[in-house]
């Protein structure tokens, strides 16, 4: 009875210690795949990199939030002497909204010609356009706007507006896990950002040539204005940071490829 009762514990023993063994070759054979899955962490300095990126591409988001929301896209001027009378017209408009601005001869530079620049005093009458509701163009001095030319720019402007927004949150993924895997998809939402910018001014440029070929009876001279400016610079910025991006993203440095560092021997 002593026997048995010795063996047993020394049976229980090895049968936990081999338990045990087992449980620990599981474990590490586990861990050792689990590190293999395991997503690199970005360092301090990539991570200070990735910010600085980020913020140059809210400078792009910045301003076309702020060219879309403005309706100084072009500004159609008369000659100031059209009417034969104290008052001249001139017109601006965007992409949502056009105004009719009505100002006083002997307010403009008498080396001036045309009527205008918008910023003087005057009396302004604003409608939106009536292109995303009853499908109506606009008519300005005469002048039939091309409805399809116009939704088409604002479309692309509306898009490049949802891309930017997907890569914010890719950034804001990628800085808050602390891994890069997100640069890559915020770089393409980035660029395509600024490309679909880019490809709104052009249409709503050919827009503006189909405005003033639509009547003659009127002379028109137009010109591009500042919300056009701030547009097409932002997505000249974007396709920056987007770039920006793409070489934060890649496992090495690209200049250290370009430019390897050689140690000086003494």
């Amino acid at each position: 009875m002593w026997s048995n009762f010795i063996v047993q514990p020394d049976g229980d023993d090895r049968i936990g210690v081999a338990g045990a063994l087992q449980g620990g070759g599981l474990a590490g054979i586990k861990g050792g795949r689990g590190q293999g899955r395991r997503v690199q962490k970005m360092s301090d300095s990539q991570e200070g990199k990735i910010k600085l990126a980020f913020f140059v591409a809210i400078i792009g988001v910045t301003l076309t939030v702020l060219g879309m929301g403005t309706e100084f896209w072009v500004e159609l001027a008369q000659p100031k002497n059209f009417s034969g009378n104290q008052t001249c017209q001139m017109a601006y408009y965007g992409l949502w909204k056009g105004c009719i601005r009505t100002l006083f001869v002997a307010d403009i530079d008498p080396d001036r010609e045309l009527c205008g620049p918008a910023e003087l005093n005057g009396v302004t009458n604003c409608t939106y356009f009536k292109f995303f509701t009853s499908g109506d163009n606009a008519v300005i001095f005469k002048k039939t706007t091309n409805k399809q030319l116009n939704l088409a720019a604002a479309i692309l402007a509306l898009l490049s507006l949802t891309m930017m927004a997907m890569g914010s949150i890719c950034i804001g993924m990628s800085l808050s896990k602390g891994v890069p895997f997100f640069l890559k998809p915020a770089s393409f939402c980035f660029i395509l950002s600024g490309v679909l910018v880019l490809l709104s001014v052009l249409i709503f440029h050919q827009s503006v040539l189909a405005l003033l070929s639509s009547d003659d009876s009127i002379p028109l001279h137009y010109e591009l204005s500042w919300s056009v400016a701030c547009v097409g610079s932002a997505g000249g910025i974007l396709i920056f940071g987007g770039c920006l991006f793409i070489l934060l993203s890649l496992p090495f440095s690209p200049w250290e490829k370009c430019f390897p560092h050689k140690n000086s021997v003494t």
